[in-house]
């Protein structure tokens, strides 16, 4: 039986920028290049305890998230990233509330 936790990292050094960058289309004379953030996971092992019919029990798992960015649009202007603006709400509200909370602590720490 082949090693699967070998195949899957041999497998997954190709990842990266494939795909973290879609491929490039081509749209009415604009050249549009997808970016994502990915992330990515595999685990395998072997389990001691016998199973039902004598053998020991071997699996393994794998998963992956990917968050689209944006976009890289190139015309004749030049090169621009567009970003995605519901990525872009979702990161910059938490980010909004844990700074707005800081500040008021910085503030209140200033009063005394």
């Amino acid at each position: 039986m082949p090693n699967i936790a070998v195949e899957l990292g041999k497998q997954a050094a190709s990842f990266g920028v494939k795909s973290a960058y879609g491929e490039t289309q081509d749209v009415d004379g604009v050249s549009i290049t997808p970016v994502a953030l990915t992330m990515s996971g595999f685990a395998g092992g072997a389990g001691g305890a016998e199973s039902a019919e004598g053998g020991s029990g071997e699996g393994g798992t794998g998963g992956g998230v990917s968050v689209p960015l944006g976009v890289y649009v190139r015309r004749e202007e030049g090169l621009r990233f567009e970003p995605n603006i519901v990525t872009l709400l979702a990161v910059a509200i938490p980010f909004v509330c844990v700074a707005g909370r800081a500040l008021a602590r910085v503030i209140r720490a200033l009063k005394k």
